[in-house]
Formats: structure tokens, C-alpha cells, sequence
């Protein structure tokens, strides 16, 4: 029986589904099915998946779900473009994730450094992505949870 079929069957019990969603040995064709979900659960596991491919996280970036959605932005496997729409995000904590997103582009990880939100500006001193000229910026900024951040990365 396939992972599919198996889903199905357990298509009343959500716990089944979202521990399937989350699994990164899931299928590709089981995230496909698990992605249009009823659940947002469900589908924020399948947006949190290592291993879900672009063409699923595509799809999910534009759920109505906003949990959804921030769970894609937190994804490395997401799309750089799509991470540039989600910088843009009125919600700081969307923002903050794809600042903390390794394949968040450098462009848009330099605009994030310039956020009105610390948490957001610690999530670009904290990625691995961001350049050495961005960091000596954030290291004196007036948040100490950012320049802690930027402290982190030197150590």
C-alpha cells in the first residue's frame, strides 16, 4: 500500500496526516496530496518539510492560512523570489523568517537590516547568508538583542 492510500485511510484521524506531512521520508506525490489539506496543520508541516520541492512551497506561499505561509518562508528549499514578496509581509514575524532563511537573497537580507522590528534585524545578523558589511552595521544597533545576535555570529 502506498504512503497515498495509507493517508487516506487515516483521512479522519489529522494527528496521521500531519505526522506524514512532517516526515522528511514523505513522498513527493503524498506532500503533493497533503499540501491541499483541509487542515492548516497539516499543510504548515508540509510547508516546513526539508524536502518539499519549490513547486509545492509555491503553492503554499499563497494559502490563506497565514501560519502556512510563515512556515514557507522559514523553508530553505522556498523560491528567492517568492522570499522577496514575503519580506514585504505586514506581519513582522513573516518577516523575521525569511530574514533567518539561509537562501534568502542578500539583496533583500540588506533591506530586512533596515527593518523598524529588532527581532527581524536579529534574524539577519543570525543568518549565515548575511555579508560581513551588513553585519558590522547591525553590530551597532540600538537593539541588544541585535547586536547579541551579531555577537553570536563572530564567535
Amino acid at each position: 500500500m502506498t504512503m497515498i492510500n495509507q493517508v487516506k485511510i487515516f483521512d479522519e484521524y489529522s494527528f496521521v496526516r500531519r505526522d506524514a506531512a512532517k516526515n522528511p521520508s514523505t513522498p513527493e506525490e503524498t506532500l503533493k496530496v497533503l499540501a491541499t489539506d483541509k487542515d492548516e496543520y497539516v499543510r504548515s508541516r508540509v510547508a516546513a518539510n526539508p524536502n518539499t520541492p519549490e513547486e509545492i512551497l509555491r503553492v503554499l506561499a499563497t494559502d490563506k492560512d497565514e501560519y502556512v505561509r510563515k512556515w514557507v518562508a522559514a523553508n530553505p528549499n522556498t523560491p528567492e523570489e517568492i522570499l522577496r514578496v514575503l519580506a514585504w509581509d505586514a506581519d513582522g514575524v513573516m518577516r523575521m523568517r525569511v530574514a533567518s532563511n539561509p537562501s534568502t537573497p542578500v539583496e533583500t537580507l540588506k533591506v530586512l537590516a533596515n527593518d523598524k522590528e529588532g527581532y527581524v534585524r536579529s534574524g539577519v545578523a543570525g543568518n549565515p547568508s548575511t555579508p560581513v558589511e551588513t553585519l558590522q552595521v547591525l553590530a551597532d544597533d540600538e537593539d541588544g538583542n541585535v547586536r547579541h545576535s551579531v555577537k553570536l555570529r563572530r564567535d
